[in-house]
């Protein structure tokens, strides 16, 4: 037994994929955080046994690529675990039940790179000292921040979203950001590594980040629970969720009929609706008299309705897709519209199309044709008593990416509908909706989130979950919210980062030089 434990095959391959697979226990919904303490120090210390192993027993391998392989294991397994409710999504549509296989080894293998990338270029470099620590976070921090920004994007499960159970830790997003936080959240996880380090400035290191890190909870304590003068005028909101099987979405006038009942709307009562993304899949449904005669039925003048559709619109003569956010009134004219600018590649549109649809595929999102971007960070905006009110729209997976904050900062109100139902009965709506709470406190306003068969909630700018339904909850959750202005200036997050990266470089190579 012991003799299998030492072989290359463990070392490389099977250890590193169950560390790799386990890290999903520290995201929603389990918030076992405290196993990231375990599997990237034993990461570390792979990376440093493999090294050596690597000037005697695996000289004849070449040592990059152990070190490649070693971190496409770890890779995958976080990946295959962190995301393997993506199949689920292909399951709808027989057409596409043969590209499961793809998304579930395919897409893990491709995003594994972001950790076998790293670690074969620093693998080298690491020692059992705190300066190979601080250079696998950076490493790791670094690559996380590439993974957000190229090929559209994913920032899905970085490490700091293991912090979303505790919304005091989190306070000091509005400040550095999410991917500063990144840094000090992968560097804080490595550091038990430093027990076993023969250097006696562990006894100092670990009690000084022990006091940073409580003292940046109760800085975030206090920033939450201090009393805060909010404006007293007020806006009633209320969040729908009908839970309606995705095959039912064809029968626009059920949807609509269901979505009205679940309101239950008082004519008398001065309210805005909020109901998840895409109710609407024909881009003509404001056309449909039952429908228009529903809703001018049951809602009145003092109600507003804001909801996710299919539209369309011509560009140059041709007819372009839009998922989009729609604010309606009584009458279902619609006063304000935002389209969906990030996509979901294959969900919302195929890249190089021409190529696919040749081959039989579409999107798997309803519709033939592929969703076209929106071009514009335009505002959803609407008068309540007199007064204009801006709200930050994201649909969907929109709500995943930081920058979206941070692109305007003349919004009352950050709105995210979306349909969870793709990812089934799995822990993708609860990942889904951990990336709303952070969100809501980066852009220090209240979030509405309407989700059908997902989490649907209220969210404060502190990340305090006011009111919510969860995934199998049917109903609405209602909520005066005071209406904030977020149009402070604000350093741009990104640059925040690039100088913590900066300064932190500088610190590793004082401390290699000085062999700490």
């Amino acid at each position: 037994m012991l003799d299998f434990f030492n072989k290359r095959i463990f070392i490389i391959f099977i250890f590193p994929l169950i560390l790799g697979g386990i890290t999903v226990l520290g995201f929603q919904p389990f918030n076992l955080f405290f196993v990231n303490f375990l599997s990237l120090p034993l990461l570390f210390f792979i990376i440093i046994y493999v090294k050596k192993k690597s000037k005697s027993t695996y000289r004849k391998k070449p040592f990059i690529k152990n070190l490649f392989v070693l971190g496409s294991s770890f890779g995958f397994g976080f990946f295959f675990c962190g995301i393997f409710w993506i199949a689920n999504s292909l399951t709808f549509d027989p057409i596409f039940k043969i590209l499961i296989p793809f998304s579930l080894f395919l897409i893990p293998l491709f995003l594994s790179l972001f950790f076998s990338v790293p670690i074969a270029l620093i693998g080298n470099f690491c020692e059992k000292n705190l300066s190979s620590i601080i250079l696998i976070s950076l490493a790791f921090s670094f690559s996380d921040f590439i993974r957000s920004k190229i090929l559209t994007g994913f920032p899905w499960n970085i490490w700091s979203y293991s912090f979303s159970w505790s919304i005091e830790s989190l306070q000091i997003l509005k400040i550095i950001g999410i991917f500063s936080f990144n840094f000090f959240a992968i560097l804080i996880f490595f550091l038990p590594a430093l027990i076993f380090f023969k250097n006696k400035l562990k006894y100092y290191l670990i009690p000084i980040f022990i006091i940073l890190t409580f003292s940046n909870y109760f800085y975030g304590s206090y920033n939450i629970n201090y009393l805060k003068k909010y404006p007293s005028e007020k806006i009633n909101f209320k969040i729908v969720s009908a839970k309606i099987d995705m095959t039912n979405f064809k029968d626009e006038e059920s949807v609509a009929s269901k979505l009205i009942k679940y309101s239950e709307p008082n004519k008398n009562l001065k309210t805005v609706f909020i109901w998840p993304e895409g109710v609407f899949v024909d881009e003509n449904f404001y056309k449909n008299k039952k429908i228009k005669e529903l809703f001018k039925k049951n809602f009145s003048e003092n109600h507003l309705i804001i909801f996710g559709a299919n539209t369309s619109k011509k560009v140059l003569s041709q007819n372009k897709y839009f998922n989009s956010m729609l604010v309606s009134n009584n009458n279902l004219q619609f006063i304000s519209k935002y389209d969906k600018r990030k996509l979901v590649p294959f969900g919302e549109f195929l890249p190089f199309e021409f190529i696919f649809n040749s081959l039989g595929l579409k999107k798997i999102t309803s519709g033939y044709n592929s969703f076209s971007s929106g071009k514009d960070n335009s505002l959803l905006e609407f008068e309540y008593n007199k007064k204009k009110i801006n709200i930050l729209p994201l649909i969907c997976y929109e709500i995943i990416f930081p920058d979206l904050v941070e692109e305007n900062n003349e919004y009352n109100f950050l709105i995210n509908i979306s349909e969870d139902a793709w990812f089934g009965k799995s822990i993708g709506p609860h990942q889904h909706f951990a990336k709303a709470i952070f969100r809501s406190i980066e852009s220090n306003v209240f979030t509405l989130r309407a989700a059908n068969m997902g989490v649907s909630a209220f969210i404060s700018p502190e990340g305090k979950i006011l009111k919510n339904l969860q995934p199998n909850e049917i109903g609405n959750i209602e909520l005066s919210l005071p209406i904030l202005k977020n149009n402070k200036k604000q350093i741009k997050k990104d640059l925040i980062f690039l100088s913590v990266l900066i300064t932190f470089i500088i610190t590793f190579l004082i401390l290699r030089k000085f062999k700490i």
